[in-house]
């Protein structure tokens, strides 16, 4: 039977040293960044997801509150529904961070659902009354900040992508990507649309 190690005497701490050697140098070359960075994303995808979310839990009250108002503008409302029925039928999982074609269909409903909301705050200007009803009013508020933090969301999500697929092309993640990590691939990333895209869209009441 095979005797245990024995960690005593100095052939015994000059192992330890070198294993705590070994274990620093290792870190200090970027080792654990991919598995790292790969978790930032899914983190901030998933705020990205959460925020969409509350932007789309929020339609329903809001058309209901216009119609109230404004039920002959039913071409508006019904464009607002159809988009944010769109928007939510689209199912989203970490696996759409692979995919490059599913997201930008993700980003293009989300898009949709954008001009909708904007078309529906636009015929809100004609009816002093809707402007001015309490429960409009509170929505206006929820929809603008939610649309802040979608683009909080998006601008983190974009810079978590982006930093976690330098890694796997630079070295020396490029390195670390082939010895131990050569099953995470480069992730999908949002597609600027428009000029300002990181900005949030305008929500004008």
């Amino acid at each position: 039977m095979t005797d245990p190690i024995r960690w005593s005497g100095p052939r015994a701490l000059w192992q330890l040293v070198a294993l705590v050697a070994l274990a620093s140098l290792l870190t200090g070359c970027g080792i654990n960044n991919i598995p790292s960075y790969d978790e930032q994303v899914k983190s901030a995808w998933s705020q990205v997801e959460n925020q969409y979310q509350r932007r789309a839990d929020l339609v329903p009250n809001l058309v209901e509150t216009v119609k109230g108002f404004a039920d002959q503008e039913q071409d508006t409302l019904t464009a607002v529904i159809e988009a944010r029925s769109k928007a939510t039928s689209i199912q989203v999982d970490e696996s759409i961070l692979n995919n490059p074609e599913k997201l930008q269909q993700f980003q293009q409903a989300q898009g949709e659902l954008s001009s909708a909301l904007s078309r529906l705050m636009a015929v809100s200007e004609r009816y002093p009354d809707l402007k001015s009803n309490q429960n409009f009013l509170a929505l206006q508020s929820q929809l603008e900040g939610t649309e802040n933090r979608i683009a909080v969301a998006r601008r983190d999500f974009i810079q978590a992508v982006e930093r976690y697929n330098t890694e796997i092309r630079t070295f020396p993640g490029r390195i670390w990507h082939s010895l131990l990590y050569d099953d995470m691939e480069l992730r999908a990333n949002f597609e600027a649309t428009t000029e300002n895209a990181e900005d949030a869209p305008e929500v004008e009441f």
